[in-house]
C-alpha cells in the first residue's frame, strides 16, 4: 500500500526537521498562484509527515499535491533549517509510482519514454533522425498547412511550432573525436556531459560548448558510455532507473580520468551533482558516486574567469536573463551566467524582474500541468516584455523551449529572441571554422 511505500522512502528526520515557519510559501510558484496551504512546500510536507504518522491516508488529493508541484527547489535556499525539500518530493514520487495504477495508456507512455527511450542513446539519435527527416523534408510544412495538428491540445501545438532542428549523429561524430584539444597550453581536463536530449534537440549548443572550452585551455573528453543523467527519471518517480544510469555515467567518466564534469543544462547538472545522494545506500558504488558528484560544474563556472567575449558587431543589444531553477537552486550557481553576460561588449544587461521564479518549465512539467505552467509563464513574460530586451538568455533547455513558447504566444517574436547561454557566447566569441550540426 501506499502509506507502507511512503513510510519506506521518506527521510523521517528531514520531514521533522521542517519548522513550519512559512518563508517557503512566497517563493513557491504554486503557493502563489493558488494560495493554498497544501500547495506549499509546508503544506506538502505536513502532509507527508501526517501519511507516515499514520493521521491520514494518501488519498488521490494528496497525490495530486505532490505531482502539481514542480520541484523547483525555489524553497530550499530560503529554508533556515535547511531541509531538502527536493529530497523529500522525490522520495514521495518514488513511493506513489511504486503503488500507482495508472491507465494502460499512461502506463505504455511511461514505459516507453523511461525505458525504452531515455536510456539508449542510440535510440534517441534514431528518433532525432526521423524527427530531422520530418522537419526537413516539407512534411512538417504540410502538416501544418493541412491543419493536422489541430488533433493535439494547444501545448501540445506550442511545443511543436518551437522545436529545435533534430540531430541525429553524436556529438563525437560531429566533432570527428573524442577528445578535443586545448587551444594553447592545457590548464584542465574536462569531461563533457552531452546529454541525452541535449545531444538529440540542441546539439549546436553542445559543440559551442566544446568549442569555448577548448577556447579557454581545456581538454575536452567526450566519455564514451555516457548515457541520461536521470534527472526526468528521479522527478518523476523512477529513481531506481535513476539509479542504475547514475552508475553508467560515473563508470564512463571515471575511465576518461577527467579532473572536471561540465554539464551545459542546469536540470542535468543538479542531478548529476546529488548522484551520491542517489546512490548513498549502495556501498559498491557510494565512494565513487561522491568522486563524480564533486567533479560536476556548470559550463559558466569554467568560462566566466577565463571567457573574453568580443563584440559581434557594433549595434548595441539589450540582453536579460531568466535562471535555471535547478542550476541556481541545485547547483547553487547564481553569479556566472550574469557575469559573463555583463562581460560582452556592446551588450546592456537588464535585470529581469523575478529572474529566479521558475517559468513553468520544470522538466515535462509544461507538458503533465499544462494550465498550471501556462499561468505561470503567462505573469513570467509580462516581466520579459518590461525588459525591452533583444534577447533573453538562459541555461537550461527547458526553460530555452518555454521562453521561446512564451516569446511566440506573447506576440513577441519580432522584438525579442531566446538564446542559450553557451550559444550567445559563440556568437560574440571569435572562432575558426564551422561545424555542420547533423
Amino acid at each position: 500500500m501506499l502509506k507502507e511505500a511512503l513510510r519506506e522512502k521518506l527521510d523521517y528526520d528531514e520531514l521533522s526537521n521542517c519548522m513550519r515557519c512559512g518563508f517557503c510559501q512566497p517563493a513557491c510558484p504554486t503557493f502563489r498562484e493558488t494560495g493554498y496551504e497544501a500547495a506549499s512546500p509546508r503544506g506538502r510536507i505536513a502532509l507527508m509527515k501526517a501519511v507516515a504518522d499514520g493521521v491520514m491516508e494518501p488519498d488521490q488529493d494528496f497525490v495530486d499535491q505532490m505531482n502539481l508541484c514542480l520541484g523547483c527547489r525555489a524553497c530550499e535556499p530560503v529554508c533556515p533549517a535547511g531541509v531538502p525539500y527536493g529530497q523529500l518530493i522525490e522520495q514521495t514520487r518514488e513511493a506513489i509510482e511504486q503503488e500507482a495504477d495508472h491507465p494502460w495508456l499512461v502506463r505504455f507512455a511511461r514505459k516507453v519514454a523511461f525505458t525504452h527511450l531515455f536510456p539508449h542513446q542510440n535510440r534517441l539519435y534514431r528518433l532525432g533522425g526521423l524527427l530531422r527527416l520530418y522537419q526537413r523534408s516539407g512534411l512538417q510544412t504540410a502538416v501544418r498547412k493541412l491543419g493536422l495538428l489541430k488533433i493535439l491540445p494547444s501545448h501540445m501545438r506550442e511545443m511543436e511550432a518551437i522545436m529545435p532542428k533534430a540531430s541525429s549523429a553524436a556529438l563525437s561524430d560531429v566533432l570527428g573525436a573524442t577528445v578535443i584539444p586545448p587551444a594553447g597550453e592545457r590548464k584542465m581536463r574536462v569531461g563533457m556531459f552531452h546529454g541525452c536530449i541535449m545531444d538529440v534537440l540542441f546539439q549546436e549548443t553542445n559543440v559551442n560548448t566544446v568549442r569555448l572550452l577548448a577556447d579557454a585551455g581545456c581538454e575536452v573528453v567526450i566519455a564514451p558510455g555516457q548515457v541520461c543523467c536521470g534527472a526526468l527519471h528521479a522527478h518523476s518517480g523512477e529513481r531506481e532507473t535513476a539509479r542504475e544510469l547514475a552508475r553508467q555515467n560515473i563508470a564512463a567518466f571515471q575511465e576518461a580520468d577527467v579532473d572536471v564534469i561540465v554539464s551545459n543544462a542546469g536540470g542535468c547538472g543538479a542531478l548529476l551533482q546529488e548522484y551520491d545522494h542517489l546512490l548513498h545506500d549502495d556501498p559498491q558504488w557510494r565512494e565513487q558516486a561522491k568522486w563524480f558528484a564533486e567533479r560536476v560544474r556548470d559550463v559558466s563556472e569554467i568560462l566566466e574567469p577565463v571567457a573574453k567575449p568580443q563584440a559581434c558587431n557594433e549595434q548595441p543589444i539589450r540582453v536579460t536573463y531568466q535562471s535555471s531553477c535547478h542550476l541556481r537552486n541545485g547547483m547553487k550557481v547564481t553569479t556566472q551566467p550574469v557575469s559573463l553576460l555583463q562581460s560582452i561588449p556592446n551588450a546592456t544587461y537588464v535585470q529581469l524582474r523575478e529572474s529566479d521564479r521558475c517559468c513553468g518549465s520544470a522538466g515535462i512539467y509544461n507538458l503533465v500541468q499544462p494550465e498550471m505552467a501556462g499561468s505561470i509563464l503567462d505573469e513570467k513574460m509580462g516581466h520579459v516584455a518590461a525588459t525591452q530586451a533583444d534577447i533573453l538568455v538562459t541555461s537550461n533547455p527547458g526553460c530555452l523551449l518555454q521562453m521561446k513558447a512564451g516569446i511566440r504566444k506573447a506576440g513577441l517574436e519580432d522584438k525579442m529572441e531566446a538564446v542559450h547561454l553557451v550559444d550567445l557566447l559563440a556568437r560574440v566569441k571569435k572562432t575558426e571554422g564551422d561545424i555542420e550540426v547533423g
